[in-house]
């Protein structure tokens, strides 16, 4: 470094004594990621929760503990290889609390994961962050049948949702492990070969207690069976009700066609036969100039009552819930005759005076009642011709 970029380093309050300063050009520089919290701090708190563990720690506590580190889908995967083969056993995210606990329940004070060279990638498809660490390492602390340290290398791969950053899959793939005495204990029963006999046989098969062996047994027996217990829980059946439901619907998927999306049928309009009254009045007055008022005279030639038909598809017919029932109000203060002769004077059929004699318009309160009107039209001529 040249003694201007020192001291341009200096300028900004950067340079080689300030500890935290990392060069965009170095091989330690990191871009934002866009999640605020690291996946190795998350299992660094997890780490810190199970130290916080007491012996008085009960169910709610664990279910506590998994809900804040676990998605409510997760799944947990261990693999590792016994004298009989490789094991591989998933557990769903109802089972993950009780795993947890039967590691303590086996003789385990102190349970933490160690983390080196980890990777972390983010997936923007499903919205999660990638945990790969290559050389991951279980360390579990022994009280009985004597002290001893239990350290099982793996590989952990852990994906974070990015929302709450809890863990969505959990895949442990166990290689080996080490089992540690203190060199005071074995000093100590140098002289008992029985005792250094009974000091070196391995607490646990695989880094895993018995305990845990045996409830990883038992889960492959009670992964299928949660929902028979979700289903007794719910609706308080007998267990022989709850498998005899359960089966009766994995048979109804089974033999069921796949549903297909369902299509409202287009109904067709139907087209209504016009009475015989307006057939009789649409002849005769066809070759008649047409008018608004025209339509009046249809009232008093439709009966009162109108039933229609039960409607019909492609040949069938409907049911009795299907008849329309249409009534019509009659008004009582509505003349057939007067309405009659006014659409005759639209239309310029009659033009005498005695057509308007039944005009409600020349009752006894109308101005007009005391003469015709042709009789107003003729005065006023007459005194026309007077002023001339």
């Amino acid at each position: 470094m040249t003694a201007a970029a020192g001291a341009a380093l200096s300028s900004h309050g950067h340079g080689p004594s300030d500890p935290f300063y990392s060069s965009p050009f170095g091989p330690f520089y990191r871009r934002h990621t866009p999640y605020v919290i690291q996946p190795e701090y998350r299992l660094h708190e997890l780490n810190k929760r199970l130290q916080a563990r007491t012996e008085e720690s009960d169910n709610l506590w664990w279910d506590a503990f998994a809900t804040e580190f676990f998605d409510d889908d997760a799944s947990f995967t261990l693999a590792f290889c016994l004298e009989d083969g490789p094991k591989r056993y998933t557990i769903g995210r109802t089972l993950i609390p009780r795993y947890f606990r039967t590691i303590f329940e086996g003789g385990v004070t102190d349970l933490s994961y160690m983390l080196r060279h980890s990777k972390e990638a983010f997936n923007s498809h499903s919205n999660a962050v990638t945990l790969d660490c290559e050389h991951c390492t279980m360390v579990t602390h022994h009280g009985k049948p004597a002290f001893t340290t239990v350290c099982t290398d793996g590989r952990l791969i852990l994906e974070f949702s990015v929302d709450e950053m809890r863990i969505r899959t959990w895949h442990f793939s166990i290689r080996q492990h080490r089992e540690l005495l203190p060199r005071s204990l074995v000093a100590i029963h140098t002289q008992d070969p029985q005792s250094l006999e009974q000091l070196s046989k391995n607490v646990t098969r695989s880094g895993q207690t018995n305990v845990t062996l045996n409830y990883l047994r038992l889960c492959v027996i009670l992964e299928p069976m949660q929902e028979l217990m979700s289903r007794h829980k719910t609706y308080n059946l007998s267990p022989r009700d709850c498998l005899k439901t359960c089966l009766f619907q994995k048979w109804q998927r089974m033999v069921a066609p796949p549903a297909e999306p369902t299509r409202q049928q287009t109904s067709k309009r139907r087209k209504r036969k016009p009475s015989s009254g307006s057939t009789a009045t649409a002849n005769n007055t066809g070759n008649k100039k047409k008018s608004p008022s025209s339509n009046f005279s249809l009232g008093s030639q439709v009966p009162d009552v109108m039933v229609v038909g039960e409607p019909t598809l492609m040949g069938g017919e409907f049911g009795d819930e299907d008849e329309r029932l249409i009534t019509r109000l009659e008004n009582t203060q509505y003349d057939a005759g007067a309405a009659a002769a006014a659409a005759g004077a639209a239309n310029g059929l009659a033009t005498d005076d005695e057509d308007f004699a039944g005009s409600p318009a020349l009752g006894g309160g109308s101005p007009w009642a005391g003469k015709p009107p042709g009789a107003e039209a003729k005065a006023e001529g007459h005194v026309q011709q007077v002023a001339q």
